[in-house]
Order: C-alpha cells, then sequence, then structure tokens
C-alpha cells in the first residue's frame, strides 16, 4: 500500500480570518451600530412616553371610579396612594382602584404628580418626562391630564 504523501507542516495552509478581514468585518458592524443606534434610543423614549399617556388615563379612570365610590377624588394629603390602599377618610372606598402600586410611578420611575384642586381641571395630573423637570421636548416632556 502507497504511503499518503504528506505535506509539511509549515507549508499547511492554516483555514481562519486575516487579520484584514476581521478589521473589515468590525468597521461595518461600527458603521452600523452608529447608524441604527440613534434611532433604537428614539424609539425607547418614544415608547416610554405612550406608556406613561396610557398611565395617565389609567389613573383619571381610576380616580373617576374613587370618586363614584366615594363621592369626592383623593385629598391631596391622601394622593394616588389612595386608588391602591384605603385611606382613613373614606369610609366608602371599594378598592383598591390599581392592582399595584407601581401604576402611579411613571416610566421613569418618578411618582405621578396629583394636584387637587388643580390650575388646568378639577385635579391635575402628570409626569415631568425623562428629566423630571418642567417643559422640555422629545423624551423630556411634560405628560398631562389637560
Amino acid at each position: 500500500m502507497p504511503k499518503a504523501h504528506r505535506i509539511p507542516r509549515w507549508g499547511r495552509r492554516e483555514e481562519g480570518f486575516t487579520l484584514l478581514e476581521l478589521l473589515i468585518v468590525l468597521s461595518i458592524l461600527g458603521l452600523l451600530a452608529t447608524l441604527v443606534g440613534p434611532q433604537l434610543i428614539g424609539y425607547l423614549g418614544r415608547a416610554k412616553a405612550d406608556t406613561a399617556r396610557l398611565s395617565i388615563e389609567q389613573l383619571r379612570t381610576s380616580l373617576d371610579l374613587f370618586r363614584l365610590d366615594v363621592g369626592r377624588y383623593p385629598l391631596q394629603s391622601e394622593g394616588l396612594a389612595a386608588l391602591v390602599e384605603r385611606p382613613g377618610s373614606a369610609p366608602n372606598w371599594r378598592g383598591p382602584y390599581l392592582e399595584k402600586r407601581e401604576a402611579i410611578v411613571d416610566p421613569w420611575g418618578k411618582p405621578f404628580v396629583y394636584v387637587i384642586p388643580g390650575k388646568h381641571k378639577t385635579y391635575d395630573l402628570y409626569s415631568l418626562g425623562a428629566d423630571n423637570t418642567p417643559g422640555g421636548e422629545d423624551e423630556n416632556t411634560d405628560l398631562t391630564n389637560w
């Protein structure tokens, strides 16, 4: 039986990527991240703002249910916590009107602001956005019930 012809170790070609190929792939990935990254961050900011708007609507509904049962909206001293736990001054309370205490916190981790009597409506309910300061644009805009 004839012996198989062997290529010396130094003459064999190793399989794999060259440094140039790796650099090209990394630069393409970097370019994609630079172009797509800001778009994804923008979508995330809009999603939080949309979530805050929906949460305000849910809070408005819960506040109206509280009013129907108790005959008034929660007092300023009771705040939105009255939707989750019975306040001492509400004998006709039939709640909880919200399942979780987290529902009174905006998507940025700050409590929704509840002011009664309100400047714009019977009560004002709002979130100050991502920056937690009045005013702002995009993700920092204030989200209100008026």
